[in-house]
């Protein structure tokens, strides 16, 4: 026995006793959640959003209807011109938005729209839209269907150089 506790002895010299190693394990734990949760609490700090300006309103609605139009006149391009090169939102990308148009423009004859804009808020200097709206195609034979519609949906954009682009919710 003397000799079993003699060799535990010497492997612990200059070792802390455990429940000290415990205490400053659980102390180190907690200051690390301690950090973590002011360092989220800081980067939670909520944004306002304010109601935007009647000029900035019009401003948007002008844009929503001049890429309603070119949606309706089947110009791809067009249409994309409005979105910024790096849209993303639910994991859709610019790239992603050009496939659904040209998949809607290979399907109907014909497309229809109808947009309004029902409120604009300003939340950081990007601007939150939101919509309301349909969208109708002619299929051959069957006619005119209802392809899309939404009631009062956002999208972000945001002012890049002199011109207003969609830039999505970047998630």
């Amino acid at each position: 026995m003397a000799g079993g506790w003699g060799v535990y002895r010497r492997e612990m010299v200059g070792k802390p006793p455990m429940r000290w190693r415990l205490i400053g394990a659980v102390t180190t734990l907690l200051l690390g959640l301690w950090v973590s949760a002011e360092l989220h609490a800081q980067a939670a700090t909520p944004r306002v959003a304010v109601q935007a300006p009647p000029e900035t309103v019009r401003e948007l609605s002008t844009l929503v209807e001049q890429a309603r139009a070119r949606f309706v006149a089947r110009d791809s391009a067009g249409v994309l011109g409005y979105v910024a090169e790096n849209y993303r939102s639910a994991g859709i990308t610019k790239s992603g938005v050009r496939q659904q148009l040209l998949a809607i423009y290979s399907l109907y004859e014909a497309v229809q729209a109808k947009v309004q804009v029902d409120q604009v808020h300003l939340v950081d200097g990007d601007a939150w839209i939101y919509t309301s709206g349909e969208v109708n195609g002619r299929l051959p034979i069957v006619g005119w269907v209802s392809v899309l519609s939404w009631q009062k949906e956002p999208e972000v954009a945001r002012r890049q150089g002199t011109a207003w682009r969609l830039i999505g919710f970047q998630d």
